[in-house]
């Protein structure tokens, strides 16, 4: 590896709890995609947007996002939360971009 190259930081879901990058960089990245009507019902109304078929955000912020970003944060819906949220992982490329929008 040349001294140009960064490899990305070993993250783990604990990593999470302090960031929260991901549920507050963009306003689009919330979206329903294979969520059926059943897995929608669960998250509480005042956090989705229908009109656009996604997570309610404020800004760019997740609404169920709890917390200060890089300090402490939580989801107010962890155990049903969208798909979407699910499939970014902790030091993945959708993680080590919001992260990295976030100057973390």
């Amino acid at each position: 590896m040349n001294s140009q190259t960064r490899s990305a930081p070993s993250l783990t879901a604990d990593d999470c709890q302090i960031c929260g990058a991901c549920c507050n960089y963009s306003c689009e990245w919330p979206r329903f995609s294979l969520e059926d009507p059943a897995t929608l019902a669960q998250i509480p109304a005042v956090y989705i947007d229908d009109e656009n078929g996604r997570m309610r955000c404020d800004g760019n912020r997740c609404t169920a996002l709890d917390g200060d970003i890089g300090v402490k944060t939580t989801c107010t819906i962890y155990e049903a939360r969208p798909y979407v949220c699910r499939d970014c992982l902790p030091g993945d490329e959708a993680c080590m971009i919001a992260r990295q929008h976030h100057g973390l």
